[in-house]
């Protein structure tokens, strides 16, 4: 009998219906009955595309003697973790106060009121692996532990809850200035990895923000600061070379295990994908690397491949690492016997060269299973041709095997987010298919998301959740993009729109601020009736920084000084830890640089279709320039002004004599 999982939309607790444990979904009930029967709560927190997830599946809760003890002394809880933001950045943060760990799957033991008094990640099954407590001592030892010193635990309980309410805020007043943002680019410059690129050692994860924020100062210092160049080339060129790159279907996975970005975490999440899209299409405007541009056009190519839903218009979520429990990114990596299979001896010559194909591969649990990454340059000009051919027939050849699921839930921040990063995408690789998918995706989300009493709901199609500050802001981001792309006043006005609801129901009049849940809505156990207010990115941007980025732009596209009020008093009240969170708080870095420096506005007058005035545009949105805005106005006569602070050009009528002023 399936458990009352089943009904439930999302796919990750849909994955757990035929597991012997007696779910519960996250809800009142759930805690009515552990108070009812005065049990303490197990709270599994997940992803459908979490690998750790499906391994702790397969040993643990789907083994009938441990659903045995679980069913016998605890109430269990599942909770998708991208369902439910709000729940996981509460519940992390109370198992990194007890283990100086977090991550999925979350494994939290709370009383019956929702407080955590013990926890971790994954749990082994038995005694002694990974250096870990096996998962059925765990449960007996908690089982005994509630029973018999119920006190001890209460008290512990409501010692990490207050550590967590107060830690839920990390929002620290201070000023911004330009000594701030170059402090925190060389704080970031510390933690340079300069052999392999990126920052920090294994595990490494992408840290496109921090890229964007970098190459902003390198643009700055009109060329002087090579250091910052360099950090952003050879990270984006490392990652690029890299098996944390799809080479054959686009797109990136998750994180690198390996500090050289070769072995991957393989799942790949629509958020990730979005911001690196924006990073790649950024560098190549500056650099002109045409390295960046494959990468930007190969995660284009695997988003309308894989990741899109045409029929409705939206984008999915994240792609598996696994195809089966225990697998370990099997549909992924080659043996060499796999990648020899469909290709011709020169071909194959050329292709385990390049990918560093060997009988020895980098796959623990299959040691012939190769990451294809890329070692080495074909020889000469001859090869390069092989190695096109390679790469088609093995892509070929994978399309073949059965794919890791895709999880298609139209989540409302990440579906603005890979919008508007196919929005630069259209203008910059020329591909007006991007724009069109785009701003069918806005428009829906507008259409079916969006209520002016209650914000932006969650999930695309569906009521609740809603009230979170993420959807919200991420929306209006995109909102303005739209209208950067295509000049229509209605995508300001509804970024306009959303950040005046987020300043009745997100923003604290006390102390500045938005908080991460709408007011009203800060319903449920323990934490939840705090309202966090989250600064720094983790994994995805900080919804503060995004809401400040939202009123820097806001400002410079209608010069509206309110606009400038409300980003001045966000700043001031969140940027006070900006230099110490360095790379974690990139994009409010990219934030305050949007204050304290000069913002160039490029502003095109002229009908509208083929013409001096749209190719004029077209460059506009091209070129690369921090801080930029471009406004697209209708009229008869072709025109373009850029003004950068409050110096201002006077106008050219030609692509050619823009191109001459923007340099």
């Amino acid at each position: 009998m399936p458990n009352l999982l089943a009904s439930e939309s999302s796919a990750y607790l849909k994955s757990a219906a035929h597991q012997p444990v007696e779910w519960l979904p996250w809800s009142d009930a759930a805690f009515a009955r552990a108070r009812q029967e005065h049990k303490p709560i197990l709270l599994d927190i997940g992803a459908v595309w979490c690998h750790w997830c499906h391994v702790m599946d397969g040993e643990s809760y789907e083994d009938p003697a441990v659903a045995a003890i679980l069913n016998r002394d605890f109430v269990c809880i599942k909770v998708d973790r991208d369902e439910r933001p709000d729940v996981d950045a509460r519940y992390q943060r109370a198992v990194q106060a007890l283990s100086g760990q977090g991550g999925w799957p979350l494994t939290a033991f709370l009383t019956p009121d929702g407080e955590v008094f013990f926890g971790g990640t994954y749990f082994p099954p038995d005694n002694n692996h990974y250096g870990r407590p096996g998962f059925r001592s765990v449960l007996i030892e908690i089982a005994r532990a509630f029973r018999e010193e119920g006190e001890r635990i209460v008290t512990n309980a409501r010692a990490i809850r207050e550590h967590v309410t107060q830690t839920l805020n990390e929002a620290k007043p201070g000023t911004v200035s330009p000594e701030l943002v170059t402090g925190a680019a060389d704080q970031m410059a510390r933690l340079f990895d300069v052999r392999y690129g990126g920052f920090g050692t294994a595990p490494k994860f992408p840290h496109p923000a921090a890229a964007e924020f970098l190459l902003t100062r390198w643009h700055d210092s009109q060329g002087g600061l090579e250091w910052q160049r360099e950090i952003v080339d050879k990270t984006l060129t490392g990652m690029a070379r890299g098996g944390i790159r799809d080479h054959l279907g686009g797109g990136f996975h998750r994180y690198s295990v390996d500090e050289r970005w070769i072995v991957p975490h393989f799942e790949k999440m629509a958020y990730d994908n979005s911001e690196l899209l924006r990073a790649y299409l950024s560098a190549y405007q500056a650099f002109g690397s045409p390295l960046f541009r494959d990468v930007a056009t190969g995660i284009v190519n695997w988003v309308l491949e894989v990741m899109t839903d045409n029929e409705r218009g939206a984008f999915a979520t994240s792609q598996d690492a696994d195809l089966t429990f225990g697998d370990d990114g099997d549909y992924w990596t080659w043996t060499p016997d796999e990648a020899r299979a469909p290709l011709t001896d020169q071909e194959y010559a050329v292709a385990a060269r390049v990918f560093d194909i060997q009988e020895a591969g980098e796959m623990h649990h299959n040691p012939r299973k190769n990451v294809l990454w890329w070692k080495q340059d074909p020889a000469g000009d001859e090869e390069w041709p092989l190695l096109k051919a390679a790469m088609r027939k093995l892509k070929a050849a994978r399309d073949r095997r059965p794919a890791p699921f895709v999880d298609r839930t139209p989540y409302v921040n990440w579906n603005a987010m890979m919008a508007a990063a196919f929005l630069q995408a259209g203008a910059v690789l020329d591909r007006p298919e991007c724009n069109t998918l785009a701003l069918r995706v806005l428009e829906r989300i507008w259409q079916e998301a969006w209520d002016a009493k209650t914000g932006m709901s969650h999930v695309l199609g569906r009521e609740e959740p809603r009230g979170m500050l993420e959807d919200n802001v991420q929306a209006a981001a995109a909102f303005l993009d739209a209208f950067e792309a295509t000049g229509e006043p209605a995508w300001l006005e509804r970024a306009a729109n959303v950040m005046a609801y987020c300043a009745d129901a997100h923003w604290d009049a006390d102390a500045g601020g938005y908080f991460d849940l709408a007011a009203g809505r800060e319903k449920g156990p323990a934490y939840l009736a705090t309202r966090a207010k989250p600064v720094q990115d983790a994994p995805t941007p900080s919804a503060n920084a995004v809401a400040a980025l939202v009123l820097a732009r806001l400002w410079a596209l209608t010069d509206r000084p309110e606009w400038r009020a409300q980003l001045d008093r966000q700043l001031a009240a969140v940027a006070g830890g900006a230099r110490e969170l360095s790379l974690y708080g990139s994009t409010l870095l990219r934030a305050a640089d949007w204050a304290v420096h000069p913002v160039t506005r490029i502003e095109v007058t002229g009908p509208r279709g083929d013409g001096p005035a749209c190719a004029m545009h077209l460059l506009a949105l091209q070129t690369y320039r921090p801080r930029k805005v471009v406004v697209r106005r209708i009229g008869s006569t072709p025109a373009a002004t850029v003004c950068v602070g409050t110096s201002c050009s006077l106008p050219v009528t030609t692509p050619e004599r823009l191109a001459e002023l923007l340099a």
